[in-house]
């Protein structure tokens, strides 16, 4: 994993979660989970159980925007952290690659 994490002022932190606060409590967003469908893993898990996941975390630059949120299960979330999109997806080939026992 990289270890680049933009400088994020304390300030900037908080209207980022105030948006994000925002963002759930939106048509938009009671769409987006109404199928409970995880973004990353497509398992139906109902929508109590979804998250919002920042594609682009804070911590490396990502903003509370529409392009930037998705629905996740507590499991993909948890496990994807602070990874940008492509560590993400390497995470995921490598557990699908053959161990070499």
């Amino acid at each position: 994993m990289s270890d680049f994490y933009a400088p994020l002022d304390p300030e900037a932190l908080k209207r980022e979660r105030a948006r994000a606060r925002e963002l759930r409590e939106s048509p938009w967003w009671k769409r987006r989970v109404a199928e409970g469908v995880c973004y990353y893993c497509r398992r139906k898990v109902g929508r109590a159980n979804l998250t919002m996941d920042h594609i682009v975390p804070m911590g490396r630059g990502g903003r509370s925007i529409r392009g930037n949120v998705v629905p996740a299960c507590k499991e993909c979330n948890i496990r994807k952290q602070s990874l940008l999109p492509i560590e993400w997806q390497d995470y995921l080939r490598s557990l699908d690659a053959p161990s070499e026992d």
